[in-house]
């Protein structure tokens, strides 16, 4: 039999995994070494060597996208269509168990998948149906606890003996939601797997059948597995199955949605005889990038080992680069990313990475002032996300009491108890009385006693506190004394997990936005305060639509969404200590570990050019921070990294390693019509009226240049240099 077509293309690990014959196989698989082709190459082996019924193949993925994909290499491979075969991910595929037994499992023939939207709803229902305050006993945190415990494999029964008052809280929660979903005939994601296991766990005549059924099971990104799944995948196996698991330790990152690393041990331990294949060679990257990536994950204790090679070029090194402030890096960013269109080369090639949803903020900015398109993968962009929306609605309201549209938003943010009733209440008052939303709550107020009118005074007493600073607070201060009385900040933090934790750092970035704000180009007989500037400013930036799908435009993203893909030039920023790893990370070897596969995650995105950017100082909360460099571009060796770094003297980009072959212009500002007074990032400047200080930023030419200076006195400004008279000192 002429099998070529299914090995040719493949490495010799490749062919050995493909062809590999052993009931229980693990494929550690590196970043970049073709462990989707593996897997698609496999299956083509077993339908046509080994001659397996493709219906007798189950095939599980972690995304919709990986599935189809896989499917259509499979198909492309056979020459033939296998619609009846079963591959798609843990939910796809048990839901339609499900949808087969519904009967078995206690469910109405008609059941509804409720999506995580949906499911927060019908909590909210609850948790009111059960007299609870929902600003004590969030629907967020609930629907966290509820679906945590279905992923462990728990129901009410098996909860701890020795709970605390909140967990039998959330208990009485949970068990009144299951109530409500069985009897409207509703099923969440966790459900969909817990029920399954279930059904499997009580009825051994279905659970014989697929068994029987399903020969051979294949499992990509298995580290990514959580509880519930691997039970899933070991009561399917039985003990005649076949199984082989692809997946790599060194890029498990997802322990904060319960996935557990683990399991590749677990697995290696319940099942005698796991042969294991390496596959090492990576076919994205260039050596030196690789060489990085390695020298960092070989820090990380208790790795299964492997290491990644390649046969592509040596390439160019690792590009460090030690900015100034927050600024300079993001400034420098996006000065690479001209010139490599100036190269000829395309945006859709560029990916910015950062640790933390709320480092985008800055980087926009600059991405903004320079009109190049852009993109958040998988996100949203700073000025458009809900807590920075409720923040800067409190603010519009202390500029504006009548803004509708604001006061609309956070009446009822945090949670006041003021419900539907009572807003249909004032909107009616409003349309009776011609005012505005405000206006006519206050009215209701006044004249009815309830505990929604003591509310909705509390509210105003906090509008009217924030009216009274707006003028005689800078900036910076009065966003951290808006967070601080309206809240936000104790009500966002309570949502569970990485989200609650992105959504405090957000609103903490706003701190540091609106103090280093600036309004330039503004009339003189504008009388706007700096917090109008300011809202109107960030209401511009919001109104920015992001760039199509299709169009050629930058993509920026958080490390963790950035798995899985691959761009020729990737930018890593914020490599601090405390920021990347974070400061959550310092005290805790596990996290620790974890932030460093992250990393390891991040370089091996990159295919040709890696820049991995740190601050020397860097805004944070409104303050300046001074953070060293991160950990992981110290375990990178010198020979694999170059340095660029600021030189004030030289007025250039110094190459510290290659020397001037590949130097930066330096970000002169002034021009021809004061030559007399060049500067740079890092000088120190008198000026008449502020004193001394040192040269922050630069932008602009000729009559627009300008410099943002911090003076020792009155702290950060921005100067047009055409009139501010600064003199070098």
């Amino acid at each position: 039999m002429d099998v070529s077509y299914i090995l040719d293309e493949l490495n010799t690990p490749q062919r050995e995994a493909v062809s590999d014959e052993s009931q229980y196989s693990l494929i550690l698989a590196g970043a970049g070494s073709g462990k989707t082709r593996v897997i698609t190459h496999k299956v083509a082996w077993l339908c046509k060597v080994k001659e397996v019924n493709p219906m007798s193949l189950l095939t599980v993925t972690f995304t919709n996208k990986a599935a189809r994909e896989m499917r259509g290499r499979i198909e492309n491979i056979l020459g033939q269509q296998l619609n009846q075969m079963w591959c798609g991910t843990f939910h796809a595929l048990f839901h339609r168990l499900l949808k087969r037994h519904w009967n078995e499992a206690s469910l109405i023939k008609s059941f509804s998948i409720l999506d995580s939207e949906d499911q927060n709803r019908v909590i909210k229902r609850v948790i009111k149906s059960l007299n609870l305050d929902d600003s004590t006993w969030q629907p967020s945190q609930a629907q966290w606890f509820i679906n945590n415990q279905k992923e462990e494999g728990r129901r009410i029964a098996r909860l701890p003996r020795n709970a605390t008052f909140i967990e039998e809280k959330m208990a009485d929660i949970m068990q009144e939601y299951q109530k409500v979903c069985n009897q409207e005939g509703l099923v969440d994601f966790a459900e969909i797997l817990l029920r399954s296991y279930e059904l499997l766990s009580s009825n051994k005549e279905i659970l014989d059948y697929y068994q029987n059924r399903f020969s051979h099971i294949l499992v990509d990104e298995f580290q990514d597995t959580n509880e519930i799944q691997y039970l899933l995948l070991k009561k399917l196996l039985g003990k005649d199955g076949f199984m082989t698991v692809v997946g790599d330790d060194d890029q498990s990152i997802y322990s904060w949605r319960g996935a557990k690393s683990t399991n590749i041990n677990r697995y290696k331990k319940d099942f005698k005889d796991v042969r294991t294949i390496k596959l090492e060679q990576n076919y994205r990257s260039t050596k030196n990038i690789l060489s990085s990536a390695n020298a960092i994950i070989e820090n990380n204790p208790e790795r299964l080992g492997k290491k990644l090679w390649s046969e592509n070029k040596d390439g160019d090194l690792v590009n460090i680069y030690r900015a100034f402030n927050e600024r300079d890096e993001s400034s420098f960013i996006v000065d690479i990313v001209k010139s490599w269109l100036d190269e000829g080369r395309s945006l859709n090639e560029v990916a910015i990475l950062y640790r933390s949803n709320a480092q985008s903020r800055i980087i926009e900015d600059s991405i903004l002032r320079a009109e190049l398109p852009y993109r958040i993968y998988g996100g949203v962009r700073f000025y458009e996300r809900m807590e920075i929306k409720n923040a800067l609605a409190y603010a519009k309201l202390s500029v504006d009491i009548d803004n509708d549209a604001a006061f609309e938003r956070v009446i009822n943010v945090p949670s006041r108890g003021i419900g539907a009733k009572t807003m249909d209440s004032i909107r009616e008052r409003a349309r009776k009385d011609n005012s505005s939303l405000s206006r006519a709550a206050e009215n209701l107020a006044k004249e009815k006693e309830n505990k929604a009118s003591q509310s909705i005074i509390n509210f105003f007493e906090v509008i009217k506190s924030l009216a009274q600073i707006k003028e005689s607070k800078e900036l910076g201060k009065f966003f951290e004394e808006l967070i601080s009385k309206t809240s936000l900040k104790d009500f966002h933090g309570k949502e569970p997990g990485e989200k609650g934790r992105s959504r405090i750092e957000n609103l903490e970035e706003l701190i540091s936005a609106s103090s280093g704000f600036i309004a330039l180009g503004e009339d003189e007989e504008d009388e706007r305060i700096d917090l109008e500037l300011f809202l109107d400013q960030a209401s511009l930036d919001a109104g920015e639509s992001q760039a199509d799908e299709n169009e050629d435009a930058i993509q920026m993203m958080t490390l963790h969404s950035a798995k899985g893909l691959e761009f020729p030039l990737v930018f890593i920023s914020g490599c601090e200590e405390g920021l990347f790893p974070h400061r959550r990370s310092a005290e805790d070897p596990k996290q620790l570990a974890e932030e460093r596969r992250l990393c390891y995650v991040g370089i091996t995105r990159a295919m040709e050019r890696l820049y991995l950017t740190h601050a020397e100082t860097r805004n944070m909360y409104g303050m300046e921070n001074f953070s060293p460099v991160s950990r992981f571009i110290k375990e990178i060796p010198k020979d694999l990294k170059h340095e660029i770094r600021i030189s004030s003297e030289s007025e250039i980009w110094v190459d510290e390693i290659r020397g001037t072959d590949k130097a930066f212009k330096p970000r002169i500002v002034g021009g021809k019509d004061y030559e007399e007074h060049k500067f740079s990032l890092g000088d120190l400047v008198f000026h008449e009226v502020f004193g001394e200080g040192t040269i922050l930023n630069c932008e602009g030419q000729g009559a627009n240049a300008r410099v943002e200076v911090n003076f020792n006195k009155d702290g950060v400004k921005w100067l047009v240099l055409s009139f501010a008279k600064l003199k070098k000192i």
